[in-house]
């Protein structure tokens, strides 16, 4: 029994010194503010220098957090928080309009370290949708909550509550009247069913993307990620999409990676995008990059889908892969600069 117990401290004592000498891991975050069709033509200078310095400051928000020993959920929802407060994106402030003119929104984050998750969808009061998101993973034993109640939940615990209104931006606006037009000539020209879901596809390619993002590991080897969205242009009956579907358009595990995806959210939802990306990393052996190129470059857009995810590993590896011609986006890795893009390079 003595050399039982002996031999226990002993083990106890080499696993711990063996942990105490492991380097601290990388840390690294990515962000997306949308896939679709992002040319360089269809914006001008100071639009482009505007998506440049909000993600530059989105990234370098949630690094600094990593940098200064936080989590990866904290540096997540610190960037996706900027993104939510600018106009420029489809989520929080910049939300698109749905059908009849008001707003929805949906959001999801995941801890890597526990697997737990929270998300809301068709929420029309909160100014950061993520934040109530968070609140459901850690106040509630629900994943996710919906419109009114999902509101009661997030005033229950004190969270701020805006007017509708408050999402109301004059360039989305404008969105919504182009989309409706389109619709109502759709309607009009349309001879069979198969053909108007090939034209009403096309119309919500042109009116998806803005769809915000993020994915990070911090020092101690936890991976994280996030989505918040207004969804789609002119959207109706309640239409709920991929970013608030955990393995559909956010995923995290510390033995795989964490994903954050954006794009035509139906055809996420039906290849489980974020999770089959990170299941292929963990039972297949894949890298992140090699897993992300097949789901985005496979099936799914043999299918007609088209978007894009941000990946990232344990390690502090980073995958960024969109099948559109954009995808707005940043990403820092420690020992480097601070990088953002947007179109095909």
């Amino acid at each position: 029994m003595k050399k039982f117990i002996i031999a226990s401290l002993i083990a106890a004592l080499t696993s711990t010194c063996l942990a105490q000498s492991l380097p601290p891991s990388k840390i690294a975050i990515a962000i997306h503010g949308g896939a679709g069709t992002i040319l360089a033509k269809n914006l001008t200078t100071k639009q482009q220098q505007q998506y440049q310095e909000k993600l530059t400051e989105a990234v370098d928000a949630g690094y600094k957090i990593l940098n200064q020993g936080g989590s990866s959920l904290d540096a997540i929802n610190a960037a996706i928080n900027l993104l939510e407060n600018s106009p420029l994106f489809n989520a929080g402030l910049g939300a698109v309009y749905t059908f009849d003119g008001s707003h929805q929104l949906d959001a999801s984050i995941m801890d890597g370290k526990t697997k737990q998750a929270g998300a809301v969808a068709g929420v029309s009061h909160i100014a950061n949708p993520i934040d109530l998101a968070r609140l459901v993973m850690t106040e509630s034993v629900h994943v996710m909550l919906s419109g009114e109640g999902a509101e009661q939940f997030a005033l229950k615990h004190g969270m701020p509550w805006v007017k509708n209104d408050y999402f109301d931006t004059d360039k989305r606006y404008q969105s919504l009247l182009k989309a409706k037009q389109k619709l109502k000539a759709l309607d009009a020209k349309s001879k069979n069913n198969a053909e108007y879901q090939a034209n009403y596809r096309q119309i919500k390619l042109d009116y998806k993307f803005g769809t915000v993002g993020a994915v990070a590991v911090d020092r101690a080897g936890n991976v994280a990620a996030g989505t918040s969205t207004g969804g789609m242009t002119a959207k109706r009956f309640g239409r709920i999409g991929d970013s608030p579907i955990i393995g559909a358009g956010t995923w995290a595990d510390n033995q795989s990676c964490a994903v954050s995806a954006t794009g035509h959210g139906e055809y996420f939802i039906r290849y489980h995008v974020a999770a089959d990306i990170c299941a292929q990393v963990q039972y297949q052996g894949k890298t992140i990059k090699q897993a992300s190129q097949d789901v985005i470059f496979g099936s799914m857009k043999q299918a007609g889908g088209t978007g894009g995810v941000i990946v990232v590993d344990p390690k502090g590896n980073i995958a960024l892969t969109f099948n559109t011609s954009g995808m707005y986006r940043g990403w820092r890795v420690e020992g480097e600069k601070t990088h953002v893009a947007m179109f095909k390079e």
